[in-house]
């Protein structure tokens, strides 16, 4: 490494030190902060933690959960923040200057950057087309349009529901399946554009206009979170979704794929192996509490989850309940009717009443009037993660509260925010280990390049606005954001560790912050997490390995409509899976490879040199 030890710093002169002196740096703690929390905080903590908490028994979820986050999530964490801030270089610069072999680390955290950014913008340009129409009255997705004739509705919406008929064709106009791509729908690639532009404008002079962006970016989902807190409790029926998602059910954690997921949520939740903690910790001042930094930034990230499932949930169960009652209406109308009975002879209050007796004396009518089977417990199940929450249940629930279009355009602000600050940290993780490298040409602006950079991926991404897209995005945030993060922390833990070396690590840090890592942080790096990596990864390769995939598609024509139409992928559909899951991290092996081979190649022309003859002896 060109790097000055520990304490030569701050008297060295030599021409490294100057380069590291020379790196721009955050104008204060507080940005640096939020844009680290900005960046682990995401769409993930408001869809995808709430779902795994009322899945996995609730409350009892939260054990193998903070366990993961205390021996994987704080360690990893505080290993990045740490070496990017004494090394000060992107994450290419810093593996490749801890050993030449390395160097495809950087490149495999790059791509992996790089190719979630794709499809996370895209959920960014969803979100603004719900947006825009968040401010029509009614919400367009409170019913069913009309059909060509305007005689009946359309029947694809009849058979489903409003709410699902807008996402699937309004917004996606969806293929039945992933083998038919369908057309660039006009009104995504525009959504998607002014995605990409929102994220070049507040990306355009890097550090120094994120540190302005990020102050509303972070701070503003927690004022809509709080407002949503507030709003919730008062629904009737919130008691219920509450009492659903924090009952424990202790059975629950019997089951492997517990925690399995509660491993990979908090690792994916804090977005290690990205880069871009390591980039952003590298604008840091030298001497800076990288410890107490990652603490914040961790404990904030899980307190964010925990914070967003309160409203999330209370929202649902007003959702449920509503529906609940939608039903047991259906049926009142349906009894009274067949039976000749009064409207007032029969209420909510006393249906189930009036339902044993009327199945008791005639027992046949009944089951003639096919009555929908009305079950509180069933709808409260009926819970989604990923954009089924966000586009769906969210939506559906909305449509039932007072002033409908001020909490979904405060929803969608909220989850554009969220996801705007996660971008930030996407793209900083490409562009500053190409700018360490210098990739970019001497001649060229660093504001052109992150345009080629944003317009690049702007094109790359228009598969997502394809009829298919949707199946493509799934494709993309199931094996580009899983194994390959795995693999590449894993790498992360062994260098610093075994080659870097731990009690150099533990130099930098005590220069760094004044005292050295206690024996949590040493045995965590040292032993536990990297075992903890290995036991997920090897685990995540069986399952995935147990199962053919699937996906769900939304198929009208299907018998069982509106039901998800469950097909296998194609052959050459799964042959791309396994293509994103090993293209990322190809680069780790390859860079070994061919630093190798220059070794050897140096090696013997420099024998050569010594002895012009051995090869004739």
């Amino acid at each position: 490494t060109v790097f000055p030890q520990p304490q030569d710093a701050e008297h060295s002169q030599d021409n490294g030190l100057k380069e590291i002196t020379a790196r721009p740096e955050w104008d204060n703690k507080v940005q640096y902060l939020l844009t680290c929390i900005g960046f682990a905080v995401g769409l993930g903590n408001v869809w995808r933690f709430p779902y795994l908490c009322q899945v996995y028994g609730g409350g009892a979820f939260l054990i193998p959960y903070v366990i993961a986050l205390v021996f994987e999530g704080l360690p990893l964490l505080h290993m990045e923040l740490a070496i990017g801030q004494r090394l000060r270089m992107g994450s290419v610069g810093v593996w490749s200057s801890i050993s030449p072999y390395l160097g495809g680390l950087g490149v495999a955290s790059m791509a992996v950057s790089f190719l979630v950014g794709l499809f996370y913008n895209m959920i960014l340009a969803w979100i603004l087309w719900y947006f825009f129409h968040s401010f029509q009255s009614p919400l367009p997705w409170s019913a069913c349009p009309l059909n060509l004739n305007h005689t009946c509705y359309v029947s694809e919406c009849e058979k489903s529901t409003p709410v699902n008929y807008f996402w699937y064709r309004n917004t996606l106009n969806i293929t039945p399946n992933i083998e038919t791509s369908g057309s660039l729908q006009w009104w995504l690639v525009l959504c998607l554009a002014s995605a990409w532009c929102i994220v070049y404008i507040c990306f355009i002079r890097g550090i120094e206009t994120i540190g302005k962006a990020i102050y509303v970016t972070v701070t503003f989902p927690y004022l809509v979170l709080t407002i949503f807190l507030v709003r919730s409790l008062t629904l009737s029926g919130a008691t219920d979704g509450l009492i659903y998602l924090f009952t424990p059910n202790w059975e629950t954690l019997k089951n492997p794929t517990v925690w399995l997921d509660a491993a990979t949520q908090i690792f994916f939740s804090l977005s290690l192996a990205f880069g871009g903690l390591i980039a952003f910790s590298s604008y840091n001042a030298q001497k800076n509490n990288c410890e107490r930094d990652a603490l914040i930034v961790g404990c904030v990230n899980s307190f964010t989850s925990i914070y967003a499932s309160i409203p999330i949930f209370a929202i649902l169960g007003f959702k449920a309940n509503e529906n609940y009652d939608d039903c047991r209406n259906w049926n009142i109308l349906r009894l009274t009717n067949a039976f000749n009975i009064g409207d007032e002879n029969i209420t909510l209050e006393n249906y189930n009443d009036w339902l044993n007796y009327l199945n008791t004396t005639d027992p046949s009518e009944v089951q003639s009037l096919e009555l929908k089977t009305c079950d509180l417990q069933t709808f409260l199940d009926q819970s989604a993660t990923g954009t089924g929450l966000a586009f769906i249940l969210f939506t559906e629930a909305v449509i039932k509260m007072p002033g409908s279009q001020v909490w979904a355009v405060l929803f969608f602000v909220m989850l554009f925010s969220l996801g705007l600050s996660s971008m930030f940290g996407n793209l900083e993780g490409v562009l500053t280990p190409l700018l360490d490298l210098h990739m970019v040409p001497s001649w060229m602006p660093k504001e052109i390049f992150t345009g080629l950079i944003c317009l690049t991926s702007f094109t790359v991404a228009l598969i997502f606005t394809l009829g298919s897209g949707n199946y493509w995005l799934e494709i993309f945030n199931s094996y580009v954001g899983s194994m390959p993060l795995l693999i590449i922390a894993f790498f992360e833990i062994i260098s610093v560790v075994y080659i870097y070396g731990i009690n150099r690590f533990n130099d930098d840090i005590e220069w760094m912050t004044g005292r050295r890592p206690n024996i949590y942080w040493q045995v965590t790096w040292r032993f536990i997490s990297p075992l903890m990596l290995l036991v997920v990864f090897v685990a995540y390769v069986i399952v995935e390995a147990e199962t053919q995939p699937t996906y769900n598609a939304w198929n009208p024509d299907y018998v069982n409509f509106p039901l998800a139409d469950v097909q296998y992928y194609p052959g050459w559909v799964f042959a791309i899976c396994v293509l994103l899951s090993v293209l990322p991290v190809v680069s780790i092996p390859l860079v070994a490879l061919y630093k190798f081979t220059g070794f050897v190649k140096n090696y013997i022309m420099n024998r050569h040199n010594q002895n012009p003859y051995a090869d004739e002896l």
